[in-house]
Protein backbone atom coordinates (compact mmCIF):
# COMPACT_ATOMS: atom_id res chain seq x y z
CA UNK A 1 0.00 0.00 0.00
CA UNK A 2 1.86 3.32 -0.61
CA UNK A 3 0.18 6.68 0.69
CA UNK A 4 1.75 9.81 2.38
CA UNK A 5 0.98 11.47 5.53
CA UNK A 6 2.01 14.64 5.57
CA UNK A 7 2.25 16.86 9.07
CA UNK A 8 3.65 20.52 8.73
CA UNK A 9 3.38 23.06 11.79
CA UNK A 10 5.87 25.57 12.93
CA UNK A 11 9.02 25.22 15.11
CA UNK A 12 8.94 23.05 18.36
CA UNK A 13 5.15 22.40 17.94
CA UNK A 14 5.51 18.67 18.15
CA UNK A 15 5.27 17.98 14.34
CA UNK A 16 8.85 15.54 14.68
CA UNK A 17 7.78 14.06 18.22
CA UNK A 18 4.46 12.85 16.48
CA UNK A 19 5.65 11.92 12.65
CA UNK A 20 8.53 9.79 14.12
CA UNK A 21 6.15 7.88 16.33
CA UNK A 22 3.12 7.32 13.96
CA UNK A 23 6.00 6.03 11.10
CA UNK A 24 7.28 3.94 13.77
CA UNK A 25 4.11 2.73 14.81
CA UNK A 26 3.12 1.99 10.82
CA UNK A 27 6.20 0.58 9.96
CA UNK A 28 6.57 3.19 7.29
CA UNK A 29 9.86 5.41 6.53
CA UNK A 30 9.66 9.03 7.62
CA UNK A 31 11.52 12.50 6.63
CA UNK A 32 12.01 15.29 8.53
CA UNK A 33 12.40 17.98 5.78
CA UNK A 34 13.61 20.66 7.94
CA UNK A 35 17.00 18.54 8.39
CA UNK A 36 17.11 19.51 4.44
CA UNK A 37 17.00 22.99 4.50
CA UNK A 38 19.47 22.83 7.55
CA UNK A 39 22.19 21.04 5.75
CA UNK A 40 22.10 23.32 2.99
CA UNK A 41 21.86 25.93 5.19
CA UNK A 42 24.69 24.88 7.50
CA UNK A 43 27.09 23.68 4.40
CA UNK A 44 27.77 27.52 3.55
CA UNK A 45 28.26 28.95 0.34
CA UNK A 46 25.44 29.29 -2.52
CA UNK A 47 22.38 27.91 -1.36
CA UNK A 48 21.19 27.01 -4.75
CA UNK A 49 24.25 24.53 -5.42
CA UNK A 50 24.08 23.47 -1.64
CA UNK A 51 20.47 22.08 -2.22
CA UNK A 52 21.59 20.89 -6.01
CA UNK A 53 24.54 18.98 -4.72
CA UNK A 54 22.67 17.71 -1.33
CA UNK A 55 23.82 14.19 -0.52
CA UNK A 56 22.47 11.73 2.27
CA UNK A 57 25.74 11.80 4.49
CA UNK A 58 25.02 15.87 4.47
CA UNK A 59 21.66 14.67 6.77
CA UNK A 60 24.00 12.92 9.26
CA UNK A 61 25.69 16.14 10.56
CA UNK A 62 25.88 16.60 14.45
CA UNK A 63 25.21 20.13 14.07
CA UNK A 64 22.02 20.27 12.42
CA UNK A 65 19.43 20.24 15.54
CA UNK A 66 21.05 23.42 17.53
CA UNK A 67 19.76 26.81 17.51
CA UNK A 68 22.33 27.99 14.50
CA UNK A 69 21.15 25.21 11.84
CA UNK A 70 17.64 26.57 12.89
CA UNK A 71 18.35 29.83 11.93
CA UNK A 72 20.49 29.19 8.46
CA UNK A 73 17.53 27.13 7.24
CA UNK A 74 14.86 29.50 7.68
CA UNK A 75 17.37 31.92 6.26
CA UNK A 76 17.57 29.37 2.79
CA UNK A 77 14.34 28.34 2.90
CA UNK A 78 12.74 31.82 1.45
CA UNK A 79 14.88 31.06 -1.45
CA UNK A 80 12.61 29.81 -4.24
CA UNK A 81 15.83 28.12 -6.37
CA UNK A 82 16.60 26.55 -2.99
CA UNK A 83 12.85 25.01 -2.44
CA UNK A 84 12.91 24.00 -6.26
CA UNK A 85 15.59 21.93 -5.80
CA UNK A 86 14.54 20.01 -3.04
CA UNK A 87 11.14 18.96 -3.99
CA UNK A 88 12.25 16.03 -6.21
CA UNK A 89 13.57 14.50 -3.49
CA UNK A 90 11.12 14.90 -0.83
CA UNK A 91 8.05 13.97 -3.58
CA UNK A 92 10.02 10.61 -4.22
CA UNK A 93 10.50 9.84 -0.92
CA UNK A 94 6.83 10.36 -0.08
CA UNK A 95 5.51 8.09 -2.60
CA UNK A 96 7.78 5.00 -1.75
CA UNK A 97 6.25 1.54 -1.63
CA UNK A 98 4.77 1.25 1.68
CA UNK A 99 3.74 4.74 2.80
CA UNK A 100 6.04 7.47 4.14
CA UNK A 101 5.37 9.97 6.50
CA UNK A 102 6.96 13.93 6.13
CA UNK A 103 7.24 16.27 8.30
CA UNK A 104 7.71 20.14 7.59
CA UNK A 105 6.28 23.63 6.52
CA UNK A 106 4.80 22.56 3.40
CA UNK A 107 4.40 19.29 2.73
CA UNK A 108 0.50 19.30 3.04
CA UNK A 109 0.07 22.65 0.69
CA UNK A 110 2.94 22.13 -1.68
CA UNK A 111 5.21 19.45 -1.56
CA UNK A 112 2.16 16.49 -1.25
CA UNK A 113 -0.81 18.14 -1.74
CA UNK A 114 -2.94 15.20 -2.57
CA UNK A 115 -1.54 13.60 0.80
CA UNK A 116 -4.28 10.91 2.23
CA UNK A 117 -3.75 12.45 5.60
CA UNK A 118 -2.31 15.76 6.62
CA UNK A 119 -2.09 17.02 9.86
CA UNK A 120 -0.98 20.98 11.13
CA UNK A 121 0.72 20.33 14.34
CA UNK A 122 0.88 23.80 16.46
CA UNK A 123 1.22 25.64 19.83
CA UNK A 124 1.28 29.19 21.68
CA UNK A 125 4.93 30.79 20.70
CA UNK A 126 5.36 30.70 24.25
CA UNK A 127 5.01 26.88 24.84
CA UNK A 128 7.40 26.25 21.34
CA UNK A 129 9.82 28.57 22.65
CA UNK A 130 9.95 26.94 26.19
CA UNK A 131 10.12 23.03 24.52
CA UNK A 132 13.18 24.58 21.91
CA UNK A 133 14.76 26.31 25.05
CA UNK A 134 14.16 23.01 27.34
CA UNK A 135 15.49 20.88 23.97
CA UNK A 136 18.85 22.68 23.27
CA UNK A 137 19.96 24.37 26.01
CA UNK A 138 20.61 27.20 24.40
CA UNK A 139 20.37 31.28 25.00
CA UNK A 140 17.78 32.41 27.04
CA UNK A 141 14.47 31.78 27.30
CA UNK A 142 13.45 35.75 25.90
CA UNK A 143 16.02 34.90 23.44
CA UNK A 144 14.72 31.90 22.29
CA UNK A 145 11.04 33.44 21.87
CA UNK A 146 12.03 36.10 19.86
CA UNK A 147 13.62 33.78 17.51
CA UNK A 148 10.51 31.79 17.20
CA UNK A 149 8.65 34.52 16.72
CA UNK A 150 10.95 36.19 13.76
CA UNK A 151 11.18 32.54 12.74
CA UNK A 152 7.67 32.70 12.24
CA UNK A 153 7.17 35.98 10.36
CA UNK A 154 9.59 34.69 8.36
CA UNK A 155 8.17 31.36 7.29
CA UNK A 156 3.95 32.76 7.61
CA UNK A 157 5.47 35.78 5.07
CA UNK A 158 7.29 34.20 2.75
CA UNK A 159 5.70 34.36 -0.96
CA UNK A 160 7.01 31.28 -1.66
CA UNK A 161 5.17 28.12 -0.02
CA UNK A 162 4.34 30.22 3.22
CA UNK A 163 3.99 28.15 6.42
CA UNK A 164 -0.15 27.59 6.50
CA UNK A 165 -2.38 24.88 7.37
CA UNK A 166 -3.59 22.96 3.84
CA UNK A 167 -7.64 23.66 3.29
CA UNK A 168 -7.98 19.95 4.12
CA UNK A 169 -5.47 19.30 7.44
CA UNK A 170 -7.16 18.63 10.27
CA UNK A 171 -5.38 21.42 13.04
CA UNK A 172 -3.73 20.37 16.39
CA UNK A 173 -2.94 22.21 18.94
CA UNK A 174 -0.21 21.00 21.20
CA UNK A 175 -0.21 24.02 23.65
CA UNK A 176 -1.86 22.15 26.86
CA UNK A 177 -1.02 18.45 25.51
CA UNK A 178 1.65 16.17 26.53
CA UNK A 179 4.06 14.35 24.06
CA UNK A 180 1.52 11.00 24.50
CA UNK A 181 -1.65 13.05 24.10
CA UNK A 182 -0.65 14.66 21.34
CA UNK A 183 0.53 11.22 19.89
CA UNK A 184 -2.96 9.33 20.36
CA UNK A 185 -4.61 12.43 18.86
CA UNK A 186 -2.62 12.62 15.40
CA UNK A 187 -3.11 8.24 15.15
CA UNK A 188 -6.50 8.46 15.73
CA UNK A 189 -6.91 11.17 12.73
CA UNK A 190 -4.19 8.74 10.77
CA UNK A 191 -6.42 5.89 11.42
CA UNK A 192 -9.51 7.33 10.56
CA UNK A 193 -8.49 8.90 7.43
CA UNK A 194 -6.67 6.12 6.44
CA UNK A 195 -9.66 3.84 7.11
CA UNK A 196 -7.71 1.23 9.24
Amino acid sequence: MQFTIAIDGPAAAGKGTISRAVAQDLGVAHLDTGLLYRAVGMKGGDPVAAARNLAPQDLEREDLRGLQAAEAASRVAVNPEVRAALVEFQRDFARRAGGAVLDGRDIGTVICPKAEVKLFVTASAETRAMRRWKETGEGSYDAVLEQVRIRDARDMGRADAPLRPADDAVVLDTTELSIEDAVAQARAVIQARLGR
